[in-house]
């Protein structure tokens, strides 16, 4: 699929991942295109699903979220109704950012923001421990990111 997109289409969606927010004048010339041109790539790139959506990335520190937590959960089978019960239960659970079926020891990997431990055990108790079919959950406190991006290689 990405094998059909120019060095054009890469250059804006490569500018649009640092800065959404850009006005299509500014594009245009960031990506060496007319206005016009750069406006049909761009509707473009959004009806093929390149570009998946907008959306302003809060500052988890501002918000009062200071502890990022990954949890994994292994479940007590791989029954399709069980992981399926899991994963409607756990789209539930309000501070989840991520949870991603997993391959290897654990079954899911998830990924939540809370205001410290404390919040967590909260979350723990109201959410996490109330899942369906859970046999096993070790979670894990991130003591400082060192990267972070929300930015693919185009």
């Amino acid at each position: 699929m990405a094998l059909d997109l120019d060095a054009t289409d890469r250059r804006i969606l490569t500018v649009l991942q640092k800065n959404g927010r850009i006005t299509n004048a500014e594009l245009s010339e960031a990506v060496n295109l007319s206005p016009s041109a750069c406006h049909r790539r761009v509707q473009r790139l959004e009806e093929e699903g390149y570009i998946a959506g907008y959306v302003a990335l809060l500052d988890a520190r501002r918000m009062g979220r200071m502890t990022t937590v990954f949890v994994e959960i292994t479940l007590q089978s791989q029954a399709e109704d069980l992981l399926d019960a899991f994963e409607r239960e756990v789209a539930k659970v309000p501070d989840l950012l991520e949870c991603h079926l997993m391959a290897g020891t654990a079954d899911y990997l998830l990924k939540l923001m809370a205001e410290d431990t404390e919040d967590f055990a909260r979350i723990h108790r109201q959410f996490l421990s109330r899942l369906p079919g859970v046999r096993q959950m070790q979670s894990s406190f991130a003591l400082r990111t060192v990267v972070k991006t929300t930015a693919l290689a185009v």
